[in-house]
């Protein structure tokens, strides 16, 4: 059951369906811990219930991306043991200790304190609850760290050796903090926390397109625009100067993103809008393309020299049909981000921002652009380092297994089943979660609606407010306090 593929061919492919997973699940649920963690403090500080209310439901589809996460993350040891089990032998006395580091530190970090952060609210106290998804935040960011740190790694190795065809560790600190890592490790974390922010905003916003004008939906539209606000630009600022990076260090793929063949030596170089790259014809076709754009852009000067793809060996060149258009999709994405964020700032200032029903369908279709902008930059980032797995040093060929064809196309087809049922239902759920909305608790639920009624008949709503109080006498007491 070889699909009319080589062996290598479909444990790449079978790789890539894996780690897109793997990347979706943990993106949310670490920009989620965090923003759960803010959440909380929001509670400690003013004892506004909205904010207690919005944590018990958040916390739901943090439990449900955690759990996905880890089961994906599992999956991740058998394509190693498995399928590149070469790549582990040669290379794991580096990407194995960072890993290692991960486990040791941020995985028990986050293992240990889960339980009380999903089920210790009302059993601990309320700062130490705070401390335990404190630290499950923290634990987060830590396990990105080092993940990151291997990954940038193989893209910019440094800081080794190599023995009888083996990577041998010599500079721990270079390794962990090669020349790629910085610009990766705030690219990714702001992207994730992208990806949650556009996930909050949408269910908010398809609240808001219900008619639903309460204060949990308002706190959750307003304070997911905020951070979309924030980091849509920083994340395009951020971009820029991982592209200079690229640049530096992987030339090649820089080339292939730009679809650029010829290096220019007398002009400055275009920018390509649209083209289709032929990697047999070496030529980017029907191309429509900015003059001395791309130069402005990869060097910072009109005239600046960009190498160009025959520069190197055709057997040294990453595919550019598939990255130069995941490349063109994800800042594609990011530039609809920054405007949909600017668009809900003016709508703010003008008073329309929860009435405004355009803005409220762009940030529902928006929802799920932050996991494809997400999956398009890590494909762009591994279909751009090929043919290496270790950039410069081992190439992709040379770490498989020793697997048959059909081997991996029958496993290859068992994982799509698989993962399509397991995390379907998961997503599903999740789906429906949201979809529910966030329900009232603690809180009363005044709509804008409920206000004015209010407004016109205030001895009526003393009087509801003094049986909610006698009906929640517990409630009153803890908020006094």
């Amino acid at each position: 059951m070889n699909l009319g593929l080589t062996a290598l061919e479909l444990a790449r492919i079978q790789f890539a369906f894996s780690v897109s997973f793997h990347i979706i699940f943990p993106a949310i649920y670490l920009a989620l811990a965090s923003f759960l963690a803010v959440l909380e403090w929001r509670w400690l500080k003013t004892h506004d219930p909205v904010y207690r209310d919005l944590f018990k439901f958040w916390i739901k589809v943090f439990a449900l991306s955690f759990g996905m996460g880890v089961v994906s993350g599992v999956v991740m040891s058998y394509q190693f043991g498995t399928n590149w089990s070469e790549f582990s032998r040669i290379s794991g006395s580096v990407t194995g200790p960072l890993l290692a580091y991960e486990v040791l530190s941020a995985f028990f970090l986050e293992a240990g304190f889960l339980g009380i952060m999903l089920f210790g609210w009302g059993r601990v106290g309320p700062k130490a609850h705070f401390f335990a998804t404190l630290m499950v935040a923290v634990g987060t960011c830590i396990s990105m760290f080092w993940i990151l740190s291997s990954n940038s790694w193989m893209q910019t190795p440094q800081g080794f050796t190599i023995e009888n065809g083996i990577i041998v560790p010599q500079d721990w600190f270079a390794i962990v903090f090669n020349p790629s890592f910085p610009y990766r490790l705030a690219h990714m974390a702001m992207a994730a926390f992208l990806v949650s922010a556009l996930l909050v905003a949408a269910t908010a916003a398809f609240h808001l397109l219900k008619g639903r004008r309460d204060a949990l939906v308002k706190k959750s539209f307003s304070m997911a625009m905020w951070m979309i606000l924030a980091l849509a630009p920083l994340q395009m600022f951020v971009g820029d100067l991982h592209g200079l990076n690229t640049l530096e260090h992987q030339p090649a793929k820089l080339a292939a993103m730009e679809g650029h063949w010829e290096t220019n030596k007398d002009h400055g170089m275009p920018l390509y809008l649209f083209g289709i790259p032929d990697m047999e014809a070496e030529e980017t076709k029907y191309a429509i393309g900015i003059p001395n754009l791309g130069s402005l852009i990869m060097t910072h000067t009109l005239d600046g020299e960009v190498k160009g793809l025959k520069e190197f060996a055709p057997e040294d060149r990453p595919n550019s049909l598939v990255v130069f258009w995941s490349f063109r999709i994800m800042v594609g994405l990011g530039v609809l981000m920054i405007l949909m964020a600017v668009l809900g700032a003016w709508l703010r200032k003008t008073d329309k921002f929860y009435d405004s029903v355009w803005l409220h369908r762009f940030a529902l279709y928006m929802g799920p652009s932050g996991f494809i902008a997400l999956l398009a930059g890590w494909f762009t980032t591994e279909v751009g380092r090929q043919p290496w797995v270790v950039y410069g040093v081992l190439r992709t060929k040379d770490t498989l297994s020793p697997v048959s064809a059909e081997q991996v196309g029958l496993t290859l087809i068992i994982f799509v089943m698989v993962y399509f049922i397991v995390f379907g239902v998961g997503i599903f759920y999740m789906l429906k979660l949201m979809r529910k909305g966030p329900e009232f608790i603690h809180s009363a639920p005044h709509s804008e609606q409920a206000v004015i009624q209010a407004s016109k008949r205030p001895l009526s709503t003393i009087d509801d407010e003094n049986d909610l109080n006698k009906e929640n006498p517990k409630q009153d007491q803890e908020n006094q306090k």
